[in-house]
This record gives C-alpha cells, structure tokens and sequence, in this order.
C-alpha cells in the first residue's frame, strides 16, 4: 500500500507537537512496509525514513475556486481569493499560503502513484482534497487540533473553521487524536460520528535521557511547564496556581520552557505577581535538551485550556516526571497514573502542586506508575489503526 501523505512541518522545522507527531506516524507506517511519501509546502532541510517531496512551483492542476465551492459566497473568501498578486511562489500571508499548497498538491498527485491519500489538520486540506479530486482516491482526514482548541472557544476565524468543517465533509473518512477531539469534530462541525475514529498519538523514541538534569536547585523542588505560550496551553493559569503555591511555600521554582505570542505577557505577570525570583523561562527547547528538563522536574502541568491529545505529558513520563494535566486533555483518556484538574482552577490546581512536592511517595508513585503507562502508548499501535482506516476504505 502506498500513502500519500500531507503535512506542514516536521522536525526539526516545526514548532510544536504536530511536525513531530507527523513523523513518527509516518516513520511507524513505514517501518510496516506501508510506502509513504510525505509532501510539505516548502523546500527544508529534512532526515526522515520516509521520502520527502516539497510543493515548491506553483501550477494549477485543479482550479482553487472549485476546490474551496460551497464557502465562495462568502464575501471574505471571495476577497482573498481575488486579492492581486495571488499565485506567487509563496503566499503573502498563511491563508494564502495553504491555498498555494492546495493548489500544487494537484500536480503532485497527478504524477505520483499511491492508493489512499492522508492530510493532517486543516493547513494541509486544500491539498488532501485536490489530491483526491485529481486521483480520485480515498481522502483520510486527521485532526489534531481544531480551530476551538487553538482559541480556547473565543473568536473562532471563520475562514479557519471553514477550511476545517469543508475538509472533513470532502473526506471519506476522519481521525482525531482522542475521544475529546471526536466529541468536538461531531458536535461543533456537524460530522457523521460513524465517520470518525479515534486514533491516539504516542511516545516519541529517543526522548528519554539518563544523564543530569538540566536544572538544579539544592533545597527547592521543581514545577515545570513545557508548550507553546498560547492562550490554548494556558501558561496564564500556571502563573495564577503558582503565586498561590508561594503563599504556603517558597522552596519551589517554576520553570517554563516554550514560545509563544503570551510569552511577554507571562514574564511581564509573574514580574507583576512579585515571583521573578521563583521563575525560569527557558525558551523553546527539543530533543537532549528538552528530555533533560523533564529529569529535573519534581512535576509536569500541562493546564491546557483544550487540549485534542498532549504529547508533552508522555514525554514527561517517558522521563519519569510525575504529571499534574488539565481535565480538559485527550490525552487523559491513556492515563489513569496522573493527577487531573479543571484549567481554570487554580486552587484545585495548586493544592496538588502542593501536594506532590511535600510528600515523596505521591512522587514516587505517580513517577513510576506513570512512566509505565506510557512506555504502553506506542506509535506502532497508532500506525495498525491507521492502516485499518486506509483498508475500510479500500485502500
């Protein structure tokens, strides 16, 4: 069977858990003799297992207005597609972008051979639909974040939300990457729930590290968090559960790896709060160095507003950090050896940062049960369901 597969970014281009969850799916599908030629956007330097092809010339195979009908009444999209300059190598903005993508993803699919096609989010649909519409091929759909998670429900972009609802109703079938994800696909975007399964990420190899921590701070525990400093990720409610921490104990650092458009206004916060002092930024991190930095933690938060899966809370665990995650993470439904709470409670919250870092056998225990768990979460087994995907639909 061959597989071709859409994406935005892979490692180590990518800037954040989609590039690298891309990979290793597309790797695990390979190691399966499973053929996968994978297409990204635009020319980078790249090492996979897998071929790699890039959409860098622009020609139309199929036309972008037949591919984006029925949205073109609307009077943004008739704006954009209409905008002068459009159809140059690159697109001037990311919407653009996507459409140039989709657009050379035709002339891509008509040269190549392969039996099932499969895109991932909604940067890449255009692609995956003028690839089925050129091939006509069955269309796989995958979700691993959806407009309302990026948001966290607030100011949703229509022409967003639009290109993601268009896609899955274009596809034949459709993947989310957890239960939480499938509930949102069905219930905000109108999608047959027969027609999506549920397909959870995994372990990423090669992320665990034996050797020292990357922090030390002789007396004081350690709260990390690690993601992209977004309104998604809820580094803002971090902040809030932290002050209050301080307040029963002052023997705790928190440090925060991760970029993001909230990055000044979580520094300039905690500055804010008086907390300077009990804080590290340590910018975006990956591989050895980010392995390392869950060695030091005496505990993970992930407090994501919404959160589709949360591939940061198994590479904690892989590296033996008990995990502290937002009720509000697909990820959740893999673990039953970690603590949960509601984002926004940051009383809730900070009680159980409290908890972990006073008693050492909670520690212990949600370290090392943990850390089994997730050794379980295998991307072989993420790539089997795939492939029972790509066979219900003839591939």
């Amino acid at each position: 069977m061959r597989v071709l597969m859409f994406g935005w970014e892979l490692p180590p281009h990518n800037s954040g858990g989609l590039g690298v969850a891309c990979y290793n799916l597309a790797k695990a599908l390979s190691a399966k003799n499973i053929g996968v030629l994978f297409v990204l956007p635009r020319k980078t330097a790249v090492s996979a297992a897998f071929p790699v092809v890039f959409a860098d010339i622009t020609i139309d195979v199929v036309p972008i207005a037949s591919l984006l009908s029925p949205y073109l009444d609307s009077a943004g999209y008739e704006m954009f597609l209409h905008e002068e300059g459009h159809g140059a190598l690159y697109g001037r903005n990311l919407y653009e972008e996507v459409l140039r993508y989709g657009r050379e993803a035709g002339r891509i699919a008509k040269r190549e051979t392969f039996d099932v096609i499969h895109a991932h989010d909604w940067l890449s649909f255009p692609a995956g639909v003028a690839a089925k519409r050129v091939s006509q091929k069955p269309l796989v759909v995958h979700i691993h974040a959806t407009e309302f998670d990026r948001t966290g429900g607030a100011c949703v972009d229509q022409r967003v939300y639009d290109i993601e609802r268009w896609g899955m109703e274009q596809a034949d079938a459709v993947i989310a990457v957890s239960q939480f994800t499938k509930n949102i696909i069905v219930e905000r975007y109108g999608i047959a729930p027969e027609k999506v399964s549920v397909v959870h990420n995994a372990i990423e190899e090669g992320m665990m590290f034996q050797g020292d921590a990357a922090f030390s701070f002789p007396g004081k525990s350690i709260v990390l968090f690690v993601g992209r400093m977004t309104l998604q990720k809820g580094p803002d409610y971090f902040v809030a559960a932290a002050k209050k921490v301080l307040k029963e104990d002052t023997n705790v650092m928190f440090v925060m790896a991760g970029d993001g458009d909230m990055y000044h206004r979580v520094v300039e916060r905690a500055a804010e709060l008086g907390m300077s002092d009990h804080f590290v930024f340590a910018g975006f991190l990956r591989g050895e160095a980010l392995a390392r930095l869950y060695r030091s933690a005496d505990l993970f938060v992930m407090p994501s507003v919404s959160e589709p899966f949360g591939l940061t809370a198994l590479e904690a665990l892989q590296n033996h950090a008990p995990t502290l995650i937002s009720k509000q993470a697909g990820v959740g439904e893999l673990l039953s050896h970690c603590l949960k709470v509601d984002f926004w409670d940051i009383h809730e919250m900070a009680a159980k940062i409290l908890a972990v870092v006073r008693y050492k056998e909670l520690r212990q225990c949600l370290s090392e049960y943990g850390h089994q768990e997730a050794l379980q979460c295998t991307w072989e087994i993420s790539a089997d369901r795939c492939i029972d995907v790509y066979h219900r639909l003839g591939a």
